[in-house]
């Protein structure tokens, strides 16, 4: 990155791209919408590029913003994890922790977790971020988060890890559009001529399972989104796929689930942390509640 590029401009860009448009970043920054406007002028004259696409009033970043915004995320959030360790000394359990989840462990774990947490440590508060697995470990390599919950193959000589036992999945069905004999499961095979809705971690396993039985899965959306694929088991639209733990999301009467067997497909969580870095008191907390919550064993 150009030598010339200094901290204020960095925070400024990256501020005008998280909120879309300058006014909402001048605001966030509480300076006046055209000196802010000056100021990446001058990043852009500096750098001899142009960084947004003009004549949207959504900012759009060309090749060289995007490139520029990566490489800032990343810049912008080992600063922020240098100010919060060292802030952190004689803090004791203060502060904010920023933690990374997908939607299938976080709606199950992070509720209960945090009530018991903050009747501990009332001082403490979150900041919850929701994203696809690889997304979540890429915020953690960036120092965006300080913990990572995900369903995600984790390496453990990068991380440190906390892996919570194996859960089946289950499937998910309109209770007036049932599938399998058994009222309790339901084979792999009973599902060749429905319509599937799974996740996209899983769609792989599935479909080679399938085949290892001789048919071709008709799966009719991947999404990642428990709500999304519930609403459209709800609907009839097919039978989902969810982990056995997110089960409890299921509010409406409509649903039932049955657990897959023949083969049986398991899941499991894993929180994790970057190795050779020193996580916030709060964070340390955390994860010693997590371990006796959840029984997690420790890798």
């Amino acid at each position: 990155m150009n030598q010339e590029i200094g901290f204020k401009d960095m925070r400024a860009f990256f501020a005008i791209v998280e909120e879309g448009n300058i006014s909402h970043a001048a605001q966030r920054l509480n300076v006046a919408q055209p000196a802010l406007s000056r100021q990446m002028k001058r990043l852009e004259e500096k750098l001899k590029v142009k960084l947004f696409e003009r004549g949207s009033r959504r900012i759009r970043l060309t090749e060289a913003g995007r490139v520029l915004y990566n490489r800032v995320e990343g810049i912008l959030g080992m600063v922020e994890g240098t100010v919060r360790e060292i802030t952190d000394i004689g803090r004791g359990a203060n502060g904010l922790l920023r933690i990374g989840t997908i939607t299938t462990s976080g709606a199950m774990i992070l509720p209960q977790l945090i009530d018991n947490f903050h009747k501990i440590y009332p001082k403490v508060t979150f900041e919850i971020i929701e994203a696809e697995g690889a997304r979540v470990l890429e915020l953690l390599d960036n120092h965006l988060i300080e913990i990572a919950i995900t369903r995600t193959q984790v390496d453990n000589l990068e991380y440190e890890l906390l892996i919570l036992p194996n859960e089946p999945l289950v499937i998910v069905m309109n209770k007036n559009d049932a599938v399998g004999k058994q009222a309790d499961t339901v084979k792999l095979s009973e599902l060749k001529h429905k319509s599937i809705i799974i996740p996209l971690r899983w769609k792989s396993t599935f479909e080679n399972n399938c085949r290892n039985l001789g048919f071709e899965p008709e799966i009719i959306c991947v999404s990642d989104s428990v709500v999304q694929a519930l609403l459209m088991a709800k609907k009839n639209l097919g039978v989902a796929m969810i982990p056995i733990s997110s089960q409890q999301l299921m509010t409406d009467g409509d649903l039932i689930y049955k657990r897959l067997i023949d083969p049986e497909i398991t899941t499991h969580t894993v929180v994790s942390w970057l190795k050779n870095q020193t996580l916030s008191t709060a964070a340390k907390n955390f994860v010693e509640m997590f371990k006796k919550m959840f029984h997690a064993e420790e890798l």
